[in-house]
């Protein structure tokens, strides 16, 4: 830990550039923690810090950011949890992605808070921390390898065992400058949104490896924070209705399905009559389970599986999570629960993320019924409703940016504006860039609400499950606009505070003031649940002002035609979120601080948030 620095932390940052391939070590400022905490919200202060306006996302002067957080690395469930911040490709804005594992409790071993990447190599390269030094190794012979090979290969190189080091790096997609190329290590843990893959592609870095490391992270109150860990982890058992504890992820897909959220077939459609099939309880006791939990957590929530019957019979991966069942499941109108995790799986050692990946595929396989698509657009191949193969194939041919696969590399929004006619109008986007989540936000308007005023890229959470949201959800009602614009102005704050600790959600479920005393407990700091909601909103604040610099307006803060659809069955029937659109999003602005026209932070908010700077920046 560096001299008076607060317990937890270990007080510096890693920089490495690239070009020159000088890296060095940086300190950080207290004043600097305590304001942006870590995670997210150390690097959206040094995205907005050192990415001015007119920096390509694939500019070697884009910085890619890799940050855990205080509370990384100790015995909080999941804290093995880091943060990747960027500019991304999908919306040419500000990306932030989380990812769950052990690399974020090693880089606090090894004696960093984070590490921050500039310039582009000149040839294929992977960097090597350990023992709290780090050093560029070439990466020639990892061209090509997917995402898992590369991570065994590093290891087997290195001299290290499965649990003696954390690998995430980039498949072909990532080298390919896929526009949704993601980050992956520990055998399907994944940094996914806006990305992030494809600028660590730009930069010719295949993958960042972390020794275990011998340092211990230092917190003031262990015995506090053990005990508020334990309660924690306890009250996460014992919340009613979802059991991700026991189940994992998966278990909301035939709840998802009865309340009209689960994505069927790009939006055709709200049934899918073999939902159960997906659900956790069912495939585990279908497939063969080892448990293969993330550093520190407790949760039965990851396991790696093999199937044990039908076409992929012996087919191994990682369970699927609830957006991959989603994913290659109803999304695609695919109903083998095998086939789905081969899919998720193929998918992840390519190196994309299965959001857009399955949005894409859906897209593609509409198009197809349609006969806005051919056998001679998609390069030979019949792209049928859930034909796994077929998807299969497709996704080797995007990963590559082989034939029509070109074309699909750019995410939806792009492609669909390239083939023209009617195929913009069937895809499922915002107007920023990126796709939703796996739902069918036409039933969870808070959701699609977020994901389309968002700054990261992906929604910022403004479901969390805080009890005042909670509250607001049964007062006003899941469909009222009034809802809508108070639950996201309010739950944004909670969500990305939970992003800056280095912890994973479904160990905390966004109990923000547990957070706080977690944090109190860790640093020594006088820390309440106030100022955890003050850090939030700072965090959002500089992300939304990032991206205003760099040419974002509120015209671009709404959903593609299809995404905004009516739903013509299940639950969510007749329900139209376009005729409240302008009132939500200007009273969204109004309590959020921001002015009501053009969604800018006014600047008496960012003066009293401690971002006085900003203000000539964006007015």
């Amino acid at each position: 830990m560096a001299a008076n620095m607060p317990n937890t932390y270990a007080g510096k940052i890693l920089r490495v550039d690239l070009t020159t391939e000088q890296i060095s070590k940086e300190p950080l400022r207290e004043a600097d923690l305590r304001k942006f905490i870590g995670g997210s919200g150390l690097g959206i202060k040094y995205l907005y810090d050192e990415v001015p306006p007119g920096t390509q996302w694939s500019d070697p002067e884009n910085r890619l950011i890799l940050a855990t957080g205080p509370l990384g690395g100790t015995q909080v469930g999941g804290s093995g949890t880091f943060s990747v911040v960027t500019k991304g490709p999908l919306t040419d804005g500000a990306a932030s992605s989380q990812a769950n594992g052990f690399l974020g409790a090693f880089l606090k071993f090894s004696g960093f808070d984070g590490i921050v990447v500039h310039g582009a190599a000149n040839r294929l390269v992977y960097l090597y921390v350990h023992d709290g030094t780090a050093e560029i190794r070439n990466a020639s012979h990892l061209a090509g390898k997917n995402t898992w090979d590369t991570e065994a290969l590093i290891k087997e190189e290195l001299g290290k065992r499965k649990r003696e080091m954390s690998v995430f790096g980039i498949g072909p997609a990532g080298e390919n400058l896929v526009r949704f190329a993601c980050i992956v290590g520990d055998e399907g843990h994944v940094a996914a949104h806006n990305g992030v893959g494809a600028v660590m592609g730009s930069k010719k870095l295949k993958a960042i490896a972390v020794a275990r490391g011998k340092d211990n992270v230092l917190v003031k109150d262990r015995t506090k924070l053990n005990t508020l860990a334990r309660e924690l982890l306890e009250a996460v058992r014992a919340r009613p209705g979802l059991n991700v504890y026991e189940w994992g992820t998966s278990m909301v897909y035939s709840g998802l399905h009865a309340a009209g959220g689960l994505p069927v077939k790009n939006y055709t459609t709200s049934i899918f009559p073999e939902h159960s099939k997906f659900m956790g309880d069912k495939i585990r006791n279908s497939f063969e389970i080892k448990w293969n939990p993330c550093w520190a957590c407790h949760m039965h929530h990851c396991h790696i599986m093999k199937v044990t019957e039908g076409p992929y019979k012996g087919y191994v991966g990682e369970e699927p999570e609830y957006e991959q069942w989603a994913s290659w499941g109803s999304l695609i109108g695919q109903t083998d629960p095998g086939a789905a995790l081969m899919l998720a799986n193929e998918n992840d050692r390519l190196g994309m993320d299965t959001n857009e990946a399955g949005w894409v595929l859906s897209w593609v396989l509409e198009c197809y019924e349609k006969n806005i698509l051919t056998k001679e657009d998609t390069d030979g191949l019949e792209m049928s409703w859930g034909d796994a193969e077929a998807v299969k194939a497709m996704l080797g041919k995007i990963a590559w940016r082989q034939g029509f696969g070109d074309v699909l590399a750019e995410g939806v929004m792009r492609a669909a504006r390239r083939v023209g006619g009617q195929a913009p109008y069937l895809a499922i986007h915002t107007m920023k860039g990126n796709t939703p989540r796996g739902h069918d936000h036409r039933a969870m308007w808070s959701m699609l609400f977020d994901t389309c005023v968002s700054d990261i890229g992906t929604d910022e959470g403004a479901s969390a499950t805080e009890p005042e949201i909670a509250r607001l959800s049964a007062e006003l009602g899941p469909f009222s606009p009034q809802y809508i614009s108070l639950a996201n102005a309010k739950g944004k704050p909670v969500r990305v505070f939970d992003d800056c600790l280095g912890t994973c959600w479904f160990n905390t479920m966004g109990l923000t003031g547990s957070l706080a005393e977690l944090l109190k407990a860790a640093t020594g700091w006088d820390f309440t649940r106030e100022e955890a909601i003050e850090v939030g909103r700072r965090i959002v604040n500089l992300f939304r002002s990032f991206n205003i610099r760099h040419g974002h307006t509120a015209e671009l803060e709404c959903p593609s035609q299809r995404y905004a659809s009516m739903p013509l069955d299940g639950p969510a029937v007749g329900k139209h979120i376009l005729p409240v659109w302008a009132q939500m999003l200007r009273a969204y602005y109004e309590q959020s601080g921001w002015d009501a026209e053009t969604g800018k932070p006014l600047p008496q908010t960012l003066q009293q948030l401690g971002l006085g700077h900003v203000v000539q920046h964006i007015w």
